[in-house]
């Protein structure tokens, strides 16, 4: 029977979307759920801001009367402007074993980005350097964070059956905290604090949070804006991930640095969520908050997952990620956890990778994005 493509319209179509990797992926130990509501928002011009400068389409692809893929394509207006570029992006591919369906898919994708005026294609990229990005091709036997990626591994080979090659990869790293990295860490960020008059902010709540959620957002904006696929985040966009990451978020695991009054870095990490996640099944209710909860204050866990880290690129010379780094393992050591997992990290950004040779550690996951040109 012939592959059907039909795009997102109404609620069932959604829903069919939202729920196929859970299909996909019911059998697979490493993969990591999204919550269903928030994956829907994430599509839906009415609630997720990106629109404002986003062009956006999804579909769903069906044989014999049932669900076999899914794609999206996105045009971000913001990026190409920042960086003369005429480029569209394929997201959230997924699909079963079958080339055909895999060639239906983004040849469909493909096919709106040309009529939209485009050149080539970046994929897999989301909405924003926050959305989903990359494809795993290393690492499938290790669980990801819920910040990263997991794919099937024949994804690789469809897509480059299609003519993509690589762009650039991020590379993913586990570190074990010792006690060498952890003095190494304290003494450098003791002395720079002392040397810079640097100063550190902490958190216990999530109300003392919310005051400087936008100087993070301040912070992102002046230090990731020259990395590959990164535009800056207007106001909306701020508040949108806010409320979507801080009922998640342990304050404690949240630090930002200071010299005299302006903010000039933080650093974001939490209590691996991983494992709660799949327990939670894509739902908060009516357990699945619990699991979160429980996960969120580092009770059964032993790592930490490292979100975010940022410093005004004027302050990098000030060694402010030091004693960001330093911070963040002090709350680690009181919450006995014992790993970090870190999120993606470009394979040519050579100064933060050099950053764990102080740890014991392994390069266990790597992320691709692939361009095609038409």
């Amino acid at each position: 029977m012939s592959i059907e493509i039909i795009e997102l319209t109404g609620k069932k179509e959604y829903k069919e979307f939202v729920d196929f990797p859970f299909k996909l992926y019911k059998n697979s130990p490493m993969w990591v759920p999204s919550i269903k509501d928030d994956e829907v928002k994430m599509l839906k011009s009415d609630h997720n801001p990106a629109f404002a400068f986003c062009d956006a389409t999804f579909w769903i692809a069906k044989k014999d009367g049932h669900t076999v893929g899914r794609i999206g394509a996105i045009i971000n207006h913001k990026y190409n402007e920042e960086t003369d570029e005429k480029m569209g992006r394929f997201t959230r591919f997924e699909s079963i074993e079958d080339a055909d369906v895999a060639k239906a898919l983004i040849e469909t994708a493909e096919n709106w980005i040309t009529e939209k005026g485009m050149l080539g294609v970046y994929g897999p990229l989301g909405f924003s350097n926050l959305d989903h990005q990359g494809l795993l091709i290393e690492g499938f036997d290790f669980l990801p964070s819920i910040a990263s990626e997991y794919h099937m591994p024949y994804y690789q080979k469809m897509i480059e059956a299609l003519g993509y090659e690589k762009e650039i990869d991020w590379l993913e790293f586990r570190l074990t905290l010792g006690e060498r990295a952890q003095n190494k860490a304290q003494r450098g960020g003791d002395l720079i604090k002392k040397r810079y008059g640097l100063t550190v902010k902490e958190f216990s709540t999530i109300d003392e949070l919310k005051p400087y959620i936008h100087d993070v957002f301040k912070i992102l904006n002046g230090s990731f804006d020259v990395l590959p696929f990164v535009s800056r985040f207007p106001e909306e966009m701020a508040d949108f991930y806010a409320n979507k990451y801080l009922s998640v978020l342990n304050p404690r695991f949240v630090k930002m640095i200071f010299k005299d009054e302006l903010a000039i870095g933080f650093i974001v990490g939490m209590p691996s969520l991983s494992k709660a996640m799949q327990k939670a099944k894509g739902s908060l209710f009516p357990i699945g908050f619990s699991y979160l909860l429980k996960a969120q204050k580092g009770k059964g866990v032993d790592t930490m997952d490292q979100m975010l880290t940022g410093v005004l690129k004027e302050y990098h010379s000030t060694g402010a990620a030091v004693v960001l780094q330093a911070e963040i393992q002090a709350e680690m050591v009181r919450h006995d956890l014992k790993y970090i997992e870190t999120t993606g990290m470009f394979e040519t950004n050579d100064r933060a990778i050099g950053n764990w040779k102080n740890y014991e550690h392994i390069q266990h996951k790597r992320k691709r994005c692939f361009r095609k040109i038409f």
